[in-house]
């Protein structure tokens, strides 16, 4: 049954009409508030690295996998995508410049930040709030995207540590949960 075939919720009834413009999804979707991660990679010798805001964790506890998606039209996945193992930073609240860096397309990504590498090339970021070595077991097409899901080889967090949060284009902190 359509959502509109339903009487209109009161809510909704002075709401713009709903459509899925690309664009106006864009903006909804900005209502909902994500963590920001790093996936990064030694590849040929360097870091590479990309940010997205669309990583979920707790895909699976057995095996533990994780997730998150990718424009088709992104330089950066296909580089990373060869690695054999990749880093996840989730970010910290302190860290929006350098989630900027990491995503920009004109200037270094990896210039002056604190990094960590893993035997196998994970590339982690100082000053995360957790941080996970993953391999890649699946790319599904998803429109204009694709769905990367990971299965996660080694995790550790840091709980006194409040997460960077994306909403409505701009960015946030938490509190770190207890108040710590």
């Amino acid at each position: 049954m359509s959502l509109l075939s339903q009487p209109v919720p009161p809510s909704l009834r002075d709401s713009a009409r709903l459509n899925a413009d690309p664009e106006h999804m864009r903006t909804a979707m900005g209502r909902f508030p994500s963590g920001v991660a790093a996936i990064c990679a030694m590849v040929d010798g360097r870091p590479v690295g990309m940010v997205v805001s669309s990583f979920s964790a707790g895909v699976s506890h057995s095996p533990p996998m994780v997730m998150f998606s990718v424009q088709n039209s992104s330089s950066t996945w296909p580089q990373l995508s060869a690695a054999p193992r990749l880093g996840v930073s989730v970010l910290g609240s302190d860290q929006s410049d350098a989630c900027l860096q990491l995503a920009s397309r004109s200037r270094d990504r990896f210039e002056g930040l604190s990094l960590g590498v893993g035997a196998q090339g994970a590339v982690l970021l100082d000053g995360a709030t957790m941080w996970l070595e993953c391999d890649v077991v699946s790319t599904t097409p998803a429109g204009d995207h694709q769905i990367i899901v990971m299965q996660v080889h080694g995790m550790c967090a840091d709980p006194d540590r409040a997460p960077l949060v994306y909403h409505e284009r701009r960015f946030h902190s938490l509190r770190a949960i207890g108040g710590r």
